[in-house]
């Protein structure tokens, strides 16, 4: 399913991105003489009128190939047909109907998700971990997220987006919450609990969850000391050495002041008390010996049903959402790019083919729509990211053809020359490093 859910994602996306090359040259009377789906040797291919369209071994990406004098010989009748031979606001068209197909299927995707009943979950705190950013800050299970730096945001969804809009732009942080009655402003210090660059681990350390957990085993790792103990899915935390557990939280932060100390747990199973010697492993966190026993809650459900919110949206009102959120997302990319350069956001962000099909094969099986939710959000990316100003990318054949427009004639093919072997180096930085993350997430797993 993960392998199947990838290859349809990237074809589409492909797809999508090379057939608004083609349509975009094929209306400025431009030969297109190849239209693939994929790099290497050819599998299959057909040919229709002028093109070849094909299917090759490589499913990682694609390309459309056009008569170009600079590129081979041209026969004297089809010269005006050359891409080089056409006016460069017609190039220009050209270059960027690829990531506009993108843009334009991201909108088509989110409108398809985003009419009829949405659910959402609304934001609300349900749970606050201690000794973090967010319990500092005074954040209370319960208090509903009213603002981000004074957006509005009306799902937990858009509140992640936006502390992570906050965080990538170098600001600090300010929620405008609800307690009970009252309205107060709360701001996490980012700077004191080192949450200034943006990574996969940032949320789980800023320390406020949408979740409530129980004070009751949900599942329990073989090979962990909860598992040796003989702790079981759905017992229920009574007391350890007499002391009453009040909440999960403050029964982890019990178990991590103790490494290694046998303790007394009474849990309650079937309706019966049961007493059990526990003694937590030891690990080392953050320069500390810590307690783990390896042990997940039970999620509060009567909590989560009160907080998921549904809304019904009309077709047209789902398109209207569709353009906002492709333009919102793409400028989202656009800052997280940036600060990635300027170390607001870690290079561990970066993902590659590995993370995009593991995530593809969840979202498949989280059911089609959330499918196409995830398409979108990539449509997005890989859109935006062909627009960046660099050699080999579309964005850095439209710069050249910028340059054109304001000299008057085209740049040296000494200038192009470099430009691509600068670009090419860029990107082949970039795939590798997306290769490591994918592999260290693997291997962290």
């Amino acid at each position: 399913m993960t392998i199947l859910a990838f290859l349809l994602v990237i074809g589409v996306l492909v797809t999508f991105h090379e057939f608004g090359h083609f349509l975009a040259a094929r209306a400025c009377g431009i030969k297109v003489l190849t239209f693939s789906i994929g790099f290497g040797r050819k599998l299959l291919s057909w040919r229709i009128g002028d093109t070849e369209w094909r299917l090759a071994l490589v499913p990682l990406g694609g390309f459309v190939r056009m008569l170009d004098s600079r590129e081979g010989e041209v026969e004297p009748q089809d010269r005006e047909r050359a891409f080089d031979a056409r006016p460069v606001w017609q190039r220009m068209i050209v270059v960027v109907a690829g990531p506009a197909a993108n843009l334009l299927l991201a909108v088509l995707l989110f409108s398809i998700t985003m009419s009829g009943t949405q659910r959402s979950l609304q934001p609300v705190i349900g749970t606050v971990v201690a000794q973090t950013a967010a319990a500092a800050a005074g954040l209370q299970p319960g208090d509903r997220v009213r603002a981000v730096n004074g957006r509005v945001v009306t799902d937990w969804t858009e509140l992640r987006s936006s502390i992570a809009d906050v965080i990538a732009d170098g600001d600090k942080l300010r929620l405008q919450v609800q307690r009970q009655q009252r309205q107060l402003t709360v701001q996490p210090d980012l700077e004191r609990f080192n949450l200034q660059t943006l990574d996969q681990h940032t949320f789980a350390r800023l320390g406020m969850l949408p979740v409530r957990y129980l004070p009751q085993v949900g599942t329990v790792l073989p090979d962990g000391a909860g598992a040796r103990a003989g702790l079981q899915p759905g017992d229920r935390l009574l007391a350890t050495d007499g002391k009453p557990i009040r909440s999960w939280e403050a029964w982890v932060r019990w178990v991590q002041d103790h490494p290694g100390k046998l303790m007394q747990l009474q849990v309650q199973r079937d309706g019966k008390a049961i007493s059990l010697a526990l003694r937590p492993d030891m690990v080392e966190q953050d320069g500390l010996q810590r307690g783990r026993i390896g042990v997940a809650p039970a999620v509060d459900e009567t909590w989560m049903q009160q907080h998921w919110q549904s809304r019904e949206v009309a077709p047209l009102a789902a398109v209207q959402a569709a353009i906002a959120r492709t333009v919102e997302l793409s400028g989202s990319t656009l800052r997280m790019l940036a600060a990635m350069f300027t170390g607001t956001v870690s290079l561990d962000a970066i993902s590659g083919p590995l993370t995009i099909a593991e995530f593809a094969g969840k979202s498949a099986d989280a059911g089609w729509l959330a499918l196409l939710e995830f398409m979108a959000l990539i449509s997005v990316s890989l859109g935006v990211f062909n627009l960046l100003p660099i050699p080999v990318l579309d964005g850095g054949h439209l710069l050249y053809h910028v340059v054109e427009l304001i000299r008057g004639r085209p740049l040296s093919e000494r200038a192009y020359e470099v430009g691509q072997r600068v670009g090419m180096a860029f990107i082949m930085t970039v795939m590798l490093l997306a290769l490591f993350n994918d592999f260290a997430r693997l291997l962290a797993q």
